[in-house]
């Protein structure tokens, strides 16, 4: 049975092991021996105790987190895990930060967008929640902490487009491969 993840905003997205990884591969990176095959043992570690574990079938990210930061503590990763756990917290404080001020009933979430691209454009969450994060991680990198719906819009639409025709291209490509 799949493992569901409760995510902040409240919404669920399946349990992806990619996730544990690209995490574990990026806090290594401060190690001198944290490589690819490393991290990959590690991420294994984690998902093959998720699996076997009795119990309920939902996780918070939070969960996951302190089971990812145990388990490079347990290897001797201390510098990462604590890189890592900074990482996470400095996220959750720049998103709070973040105010769009032309409206007094709209505040920045990601959720907020998924859900609009799921209810204006019937776009599956998967995708919904990969133009969110690429608009999320526009707007931190921006280093703004104050923008206008507008602005959001805008981000939001770029990126729809772009990802929807990658998704096109992508699906196109992968028909005549299943033809053979």
């Amino acid at each position: 049975m799949q493992i569901q993840v409760t995510k902040s905003d409240g919404s669920t997205e399946p349990y992806l092991h990619t996730k544990v990884f690209g995490t574990l591969h990026r806090a290594l990176t401060i190690e001198p021996d944290g490589d690819l095959e490393r991290a990959q043992m590690l991420s294994d570690a984690v998902t093959y105790f998720l699996y076997r574990k009795s119990g309920p079938r939902f996780l918070a990210t939070d969960q996951i987190h302190q089971m990812v930061l145990t388990v490079l503590e347990g290897a001797g990763y201390w510098l990462a895990a604590e890189r890592l756990n900074a990482h996470r917290l400095n996220r959750r404080l720049d998103r709070r930060r973040i105010e769009v001020i032309d409206s007094d009933d709209i505040e920045w979430s990601k959720g907020c967008i998924v859900r609009d691209l799921m209810a204006q454009y019937n776009i599956e969450p998967s995708l919904a929640r990969a133009i969110a994060g690429s608009v999320e991680e526009t707007v931190l990198r921006m280093g703004v902490s104050r923008l206008r719906k507008g602005l959001i819009q805008h981000l939001v639409m770029a990126d729809m487009e772009a990802m929807l025709d990658a998704n096109r291209q992508l699906n196109q490509t992968a028909q005549p491969a299943m033809a053979l």
